[in-house]
């Protein structure tokens, strides 16, 4: 009875007054509803404001289909090869000791701290037509700024870290003891990968695909910058919502915005379901574990 008690007084010592605990859920609440809710109310509002048709006529525009299978096309060559890029790099600094690994590492998040209008930039410098490589290109009739291969580079740069720093903290997290076994047993590299690596990664794998694609068919800046805004050409959705916009068209612009606040939202929930799938095995892991006690030697 005592040892009860005094858990119990210790689990109400650690728990909050409740003046707090609503606090805290006030102002949780109340940021979620003025920069999520209020945001998507507003947009499907407006999409919606002058009726159906009014909101299927914005679809009907060929430059908006133009816009979507950009987008589509744009993140369906990206994610591939983030994925593979993800893999090799989480593997490379999660399985082996080398020189200049921090540097690797830093390498990786290079994206995150640069602007993607100064990564858009940077591309311009180096396909530019006032540069060597620009003239060759020129010369050689090959088109990569103001088309599509500068509009799959610009995704390329500023989506690439997010596999790769999904994977790395969870390979290193898992050592490389069972694919060592594995080797030992005679399974090939990768075989060895198939049934030992895979497996151990696929849900954090799976997180990184989805914040990858989300940051591919969202981005706006870099894209901005080497895509020249042709219509029917180079525009993905997000710039063709700010041509829209700017053409005082808000009916069309909401509505082919609630395209990518619709995909958000489809993320958010594959991105839940991912969360919870993992949470879920890592404690059936612990309990499975916990139930099986130390083994002891005799």
């Amino acid at each position: 009875m005592a040892v009860v008690t005094l858990s119990a007084k210790r689990s109400q010592a650690l728990q909050d007054p409740l003046w707090v605990r609503v606090l805290l859920f006030t102002v949780f609440f109340t940021f979620l509803s003025l920069f999520l809710f209020a945001p998507l109310v507003a947009v499907f509002t407006e999409a919606l404001r002058n009726g159906w048709q009014a909101y299927l006529a914005a679809f009907d525009d060929p430059d908006a289909w133009s816009a979507i299978r950009l987008t589509l096309l744009a993140a369906a060559i990206s994610v591939p090869i983030n994925v593979v890029f993800g893999i090799c790099a989480a593997w490379a600094i999660a399985k082996f000791e080398f020189r200049g690994k921090s540097i690797l590492t830093t390498l990786i998040d290079l994206p995150f701290a640069v602007s993607p209008v100064i990564a858009g930039l940077v591309f311009v410098l180096i396909f530019g037509a006032h540069t060597a490589l620009g003239v060759w290109l020129i010369e050689n009739d090959i088109k990569i700024l103001f088309a599509v291969p500068a509009i799959i580079l610009a995704t390329l740069f500023v989506t690439f870290p997010f596999v790769a720093r999904e994977l790395i903290p969870l390979m290193q997290a898992q050592g490389s003891d069972e694919e060592e076994a594995a080797i030992t047993l005679g399974a090939s590299g990768f075989k060895t990968f198939l049934r030992v690596t895979l497996p151990n990664i696929k849900w954090g794998l799976l997180y990184g695909v989805i914040l990858c694609n989300a940051r591919a068919m969202g981005e706006f800046g870099a894209v901005s910058v080497v895509s020249g805004h042709i219509r029917g050409l180079t525009n993905t959705m997000p710039l063709h919502i700010e041509i829209l916009y700017n053409e005082y068209l808000f009916t069309a612009a909401f509505a082919v915005s609630t395209l990518l606040a619709l995909l958000a939202l489809v993320t958010l929930a594959v991105k839940s379901y991912v969360e919870w799938r993992m949470a879920a095995e890592l404690e059936a892991a612990s309990k499975g574990f916990q139930e099986s006690g130390p083994v002891t030697q005799p």
